[in-house]
């Protein structure tokens, strides 16, 4: 079992940047790929990226790509999602993962372990 607790969320403008951290507490962090999820109001929760149990290989949804950043310090047992020019588009709840088959998946469904979310806002 492990247990993840999503911060960093908050108001900001259309354009500007925020930084997601997720921190986990139970069994050993290193041996999970994390992803990252958001749903907004009304929709579907979403991929928006993952990232392998050493670092290495990283996984983006398309509306993301060139402007989101998942990575991971599991010394800290921690992932990270650094978000740029964000966009009204991306207001949501975000939610942090963990997958212990290590499939660096975009399917909500493959992930085991859940955060409660953190709530990001984008003013236009």
């Amino acid at each position: 079992q492990v247990q993840l607790v999503e911060s960093g969320g908050g108001l900001v403008q259309a354009g500007g940047s925020l930084r997601l951290s997720c921190t986990a507490s139970g069994r050993t962090f290193s041996v999970y790929d994390m992803g990252w999820f958001r749903q907004a109001p009304g929709k579907e929760r979403e991929f928006v990226a993952a990232i392998s149990w050493s670092g290495g290989p990283t996984k983006y949804a398309d509306s993301v790509k060139g402007r989101f950043t998942i990575s991971r310090d599991n010394a800290k047992n921690a992932v990270y999602l650094q978000m740029n020019s964000l966009k009204g588009e991306d207001t949501a709840v975000y939610y942090c993962a963990a997958d212990r088959q290590l499939r660096l998946s975009g399917l909500g469904s493959d992930y085991d372990y859940w955060g409660q979310g953190t709530q990001v806002t984008v003013s236009s």
